[in-house]
């Protein structure tokens, strides 16, 4: 019996230690009109980049004319769950199990690559194929619930039911005509553990994110001061946050994924808080190279520092904040200072 053109790209692609392969049409996106919605309400903050190209999402024929078929490919990072803990140098700091890892535009560009070679060989010649991963206009979710990978949890996150919330998604939009896959429903009920979970209550309500609330906008994507009333609600997180990832109960069935876990990085498992202060631009290019930490920069990235030691440090934690405070960065330099506030307002609390 010849296998089906759907089952044979399954098939290598799991080969290729992908976790998950789906399909689907290559229709206007069902929930672009509330994507459209959602930017009019300014709740993506300063992610202007969010704001562009707004045709294509709701088009995919103006990113790809000769485009029939989405293919959505999921890659688990699933980890051990680490924790802040203080430790004889000091506290340590949380970085997103995502960010544990090898940047994954880098980790997972070859097997993408082969995979839009095998197509080649498997749909014959005259075809075309375009893979994206973050990196392109189209409104990848959309497309992963409607394959069948999983479906969009009320923390506005892909949830699927047999990796739970620990994976990455990635797509090859391609001139073969495929057999779409049965979309997947919501499968919430009742639970709204996201929404209680969320440290800066950026989930309003169900299906809803404000960005400008969420630690990891505020650690990543936000360029500016973090506004001083949600400083304390980001804890020990230095970069990204999970806690509405964590507490959803379809992680039972998170298993670890083929490709991203040889690439695990084990040193960026905890942030050891002073250390990491005291980085030069050099040696932050040294440690986080290829990472996706890098997108914070040394300034944000030591900015997020500052402010998870003024949550979690002590007086141990004074001499090198003061040196930070002189720190030639200002945005540096003012997170430090209001650290070294927060830890001399606790000194007095417990004096008295």
């Amino acid at each position: 019996m010849i296998a089906s053109l759907e089952t044979t790209i399954r098939h290598q692609a799991l080969k290729l230690g992908f976790d998950a392969c789906g399909f689907t049409h290559a229709e206007t996106p069902t929930h672009f009109p509330a994507y459209q919605a959602w930017i009019e309400q300014g709740m993506h903050g300063q992610m202007h980049y969010l704001e562009r190209h707004q045709e294509k999402k709701g088009n995919l024929q103006q990113v790809l004319p000769e485009v029939r078929s989405v293919i959505t490919l999921a890659m688990s990072y699933h980890t051990r769950e680490a924790s802040v803990q203080a430790c004889e140098s000091g506290p340590r700091g949380l970085v997103a199990r995502y960010a544990r890892h090898q940047d994954y535009h880098t980790a997972l560009k070859q097997p993408l690559e082969s995979l839009c070679l095998e197509l080649e060989d498997i749909g014959g010649a005259g075809h075309v194929h375009r893979a994206y991963m973050d990196t392109g206009p189209i409104m990848e979710r959309d497309l992963a619930t409607r394959a069948g990978i999983g479906f969009i949890g009320k923390h506005t996150n892909l949830i699927s039911r047999s990796l739970g919330n620990w994976f990455l998604i990635a797509e090859i939009l391609t001139s073969l005509e495929l057999k779409p896959d049965q979309p997947e429903p919501n499968r919430c009920g009742h639970c709204s553990r996201c929404l209680d979970a969320c440290p800066t209550q950026a989930i309003p309500e169900p299906f809803k994110l404000d960005a400008r609330r969420c630690i990891a906008y505020l650690t990543i994507e936000l360029k500016e001061s973090i506004p001083e009333p949600l400083r304390p609600l980001i804890g020990g997180r230095v970069f990204g946050c999970d806690d509405c990832l964590a507490v959803c109960p379809w992680n039972r069935f998170a298993r670890e994924g083929h490709l991203m876990k040889s690439v695990f990085r084990d040193d960026l498992e905890e942030a050891d808080l002073l250390k990491w202060l005291e980085l030069d631009d050099a040696s932050f290019r040294k440690k986080f190279r290829d990472t996706p930490m890098m997108r914070s920069k040394r300034r944000g990235l030591l900015r997020n520092v500052c402010v998870a030691l003024g949550n979690l440090g002590d007086i141990r934690s004074l001499p090198a904040l003061e040196k930070a405070a002189m720190d030639p960065e200002p945005l540096i330099a003012e997170h430090a200072q209001w650290a070294i506030k927060q830890i001399e307002s606790r000194q007095e609390s417990n004096c008295h």
